[in-house]
């Protein structure tokens, strides 16, 4: 519940922050290196998040699922932020 609160108020990156802080060796066995989630933290915050949450037991089924809609998510966070800023030129 406080993971989704955090999630809420201030996205996948705080969530990550926190999370590494708080459970370093969960990280550490999911991530083989730091560089791949340190990318991800940059580039992917939500596929990195959601990567964390099911490839613990390893990468089955509906999984893929949930990857896929976090790499939307995440493409819909950069372009939703492009279109906003062309609108606004538009109507000056």
């Amino acid at each position: 519940m406080c993971l989704f609160l955090l999630l809420l108020f201030f996205g996948p990156r705080t969530v990550i922050v926190i999370w590494w802080f708080i459970q370093p060796l969960s990280w550490s066995a999911v991530f083989d290196s730091f560089l791949l989630p340190f990318l991800g933290f940059l580039f992917l915050p939500w596929t990195t998040l959601m990567y964390f949450l099911v490839a613990s037991e390893g990468l089955v089924g509906l999984d893929f699922l949930w990857l896929g809609l976090a790499v939307v998510a995440d493409i819909a966070s950069y372009a939703g932020g492009g279109l906003y800023g062309r609108r606004r030129r538009m109507a000056a």
